[in-house]
């Protein structure tokens, strides 16, 4: 008989989840990578942006529609459809802003308010078809744009939502206004991408000098 079966211990729980996130300037590395030149450059730009200024979920991304981006005052506003069909909207990042607009101009799909916001491309072409893309169409143009600005290729749309939620809470943002953009039900979940305390964690391991 094993003496420790009946000892109770707590159980584990993993305290950050395991999606790597960016480097500091590694996103802004990757946006501005990307050429400009073809509709497909301005989309993909302004796709990642979405996902690096939200923490949006890739399948909320590449379902979002035109329309689903609107004016509220001085500023903008995206419209998300989350899981179990919940709907979420936020105030749209200046910078982000920047992004679409050049991006919708354009491409004419500004005057699309049905049209996919992020449709697939037509070949090689570098013009846009009305055929929205996948996740999986988003997750290879992504691991292209990496390859070509040269950053690690291990990194997924899910990087987004750590690098955001960690880069929020490191500019004085609060845990819950974090849960709320996330778009999360519980703010343990949230907790599980902040990489604040891996940083520490690496900057203490370079204290030790021989």
């Amino acid at each position: 008989m094993n003496p420790a079966r009946e000892v109770k211990t707590e159980r584990f729980s993993r305290t950050e989840g395991k999606t790597p996130a960016f480097v500091e300037g590694e996103v802004q590395k990757l946006l501005d990578a990307v050429e400009t030149s073809t509709h497909t450059g301005l989309r993909d730009r302004a796709l990642l942006g979405v996902l690096a200024y939200t923490f949006a979920r890739i399948g909320a991304v590449v379902n979002l529609k035109v329309e689903d981006y609107y004016p509220s005052g001085k500023r903008y506003l995206l419209r998300f459809k989350e899981k179990g069909g919940k709907e979420k909207e936020l105030p749209v990042h200046h910078k982000l802003e920047e992004l679409l607009d050049q991006y919708l101009k354009a491409s004419s799909l500004e005057k699309e308010p049905g049209a996919p916001l992020f449709p697939a491309s037509i070949g090689k072409t570098g013009k846009l078809s009305r055929r929205p893309l996948v996740r999986t169409d988003a997750a290879d143009m992504l691991k292209r744009r990496l390859k070509q600005a040269g950053l690690p290729a291990h990194y997924s749309p899910h990087s987004f939502r750590a690098t955001g939620i960690t880069n929020f809470l490191e500019n004085d943002g609060t845990l819950e206004a974090a849960q709320r953009i996330a778009g999360h039900a519980d703010s343990r979940t949230t907790k599980l991408y902040d990489r604040r305390g891996q940083r520490v964690l690496l900057e203490d391991m370079e204290r030790i000098r021989y």
